[in-house]
């Protein structure tokens, strides 16, 4: 198991449990989850001003890569509507996390990041014919309106799915949910400007196989193209600013493989597209479990796994006027607090020389064996690792 890890975060840049690819049994969070009561969702109405430019707000006619330019670091709500546990809206707590707060949004913003993604499980969500369960709808949408404003961007996605698992004899189902659950989503939030991102899925691959993690198969490729097609026709097609929001699609398992700028499909004709890659690089000492815990960006060996990724993204899309979002990424807590902030400053710096922005995956895990990504205590709202936080957003914005 190790060995197809090691292969694998090789090969593909993604995070192995910890992130989007499935539930982390041991998050191993500060403390238990509380189960704060939630409040009715927020509608424009009652918005503030900021919120309610950007709800009912005429959206701009940019690029994409005119978008990615003014972005410059980010961070993930991870494990926390994307967790599969307990039923309806108590399924935010269930790995752990707390219940997310306004006050946990604005103090996010308040480190410097522009750009908050939230990971959304919509499966256990779903009632008779793929409908989406009103209250969790609600409650997505108050998580985004905590979050967004004229200087904040969010990422909305679908993330631990299990039924789009790219084999062909399961394309034609999973093209259908994709755009039924697209189609309600869009719908709802039809009237929000370019300030929230939609994201198709998430790290879509062929799990428990030999081909799960490397740079895939003809056919996991050709039904990644079509479920990532699928997603962008309903999007387009959802009335209201839908026609001109932007839409990240991933390749196969959002690998930054260097073939896979050959095999995903960009839409023809539609400059508002982003591509979403996932990288933990290099992977000894960003996510793998062994005890590789230093980082010096004053030595090649160390750097030269994120300076390859660098020339990927930019000959395979950047110069091709394909814009890259780096959805996932960060350095685990292996006591080596130095090292990491070396590693984001250099990490987040070298992606931003080529327009490319990060986003740290954090799940919330500071304590035990699991996969410790986390940076911000929710239950306290303090930053556990504030000079990694620095770095991360210092490195982001070219300072």
């Amino acid at each position: 198991m190790k060995a197809k890890r090691i292969f694998a975060a090789l090969l593909c840049g993604a995070m192995l449990m910890t992130s989007s690819c499935s539930a982390d049994t041991n998050t191993d969070t500060t403390t238990d989850a509380t189960d704060a009561p939630v409040s009715d969702s927020v509608s424009s109405e009652g918005a503030s001003d900021a919120l309610a430019s950007v709800v009912d707000g005429e959206i701009r006619d940019i690029t994409s890569m005119e978008l990615i330019s003014e972005l410059t670091a980010g961070w993930n709500l991870g494990n926390t509507l994307d967790a599969t546990g307990g039923m309806g809206v108590t399924s935010e707590t269930s790995w752990g996390n707390p219940t997310t707060t306004k006050e946990m949004m604005d103090t996010v913003k308040e480190a410097g990041f522009d750009i908050i993604r939230i990971p959304v499980t919509w499966t256990g969500h779903l009632g008779a014919e793929d409908n989406i369960d009103p209250e969790w709808m609600d409650r997505v949408q108050e998580v985004v309106d905590y979050t967004i404003d004229e200087e904040t961007y969010v990422i909305l996605n679908l993330h631990h799915e299990e039924w789009n698992y790219p084999f062909y004899d399961n394309e034609e189902a999973a093209v259908a949910k994709m755009k039924k659950i697209w189609g309600q989503i869009a719908e709802r939030f039809k009237d929000y400007d370019e300030h929230l991102i939609f994201e198709g899925q998430n790290e879509p691959r062929h799990v428990g196989t030999a081909n799960e993690w490397g740079g895939g198969t003809e056919e996991g490729w050709a039904v990644v193209n079509a479920t990532n097609a699928a997603f962008v026709e309903t999007v387009r097609a959802g009335g209201g600013n839908n026609a001109k929001r932007h839409l990240m699609i991933p390749g196969y398992c959002a690998t930054s493989d260097s073939a896979a700028p050959d095999k995903i499909a960009i839409p023809e004709g539609d400059d508002k597209i982003i591509v979403s890659v996932h990288a933990y690089l290099p992977y000894t000492f960003a996510l793998s479990d062994t005890p590789s815990s230093k980082f010096s960006s004053e030595r090649e060996g160390a750097t030269r796994d994120i300076n390859t990724l660098r020339d990927t993204l930019k000959k395979g899309y950047i110069d091709k006027g394909i814009a890259v979002i780096i959805g996932e990424t960060g350095a685990r807590n292996k006591d080596n607090l130095e090292s990491r902030i070396d590693w984001a400053k250099y990490y987040t710096s070298t992606m931003r020389d080529i327009g490319v922005t990060c986003v740290w995956w954090d799940n919330g895990a500071f304590s035990g064996s699991g996969e410790k990504f986390g940076l911000l205590h929710r239950q306290t709202l303090t930053w556990m690792f504030p000079e990694i936080v620095e770095a991360f957003v210092s490195g982001g914005k070219g300072e």
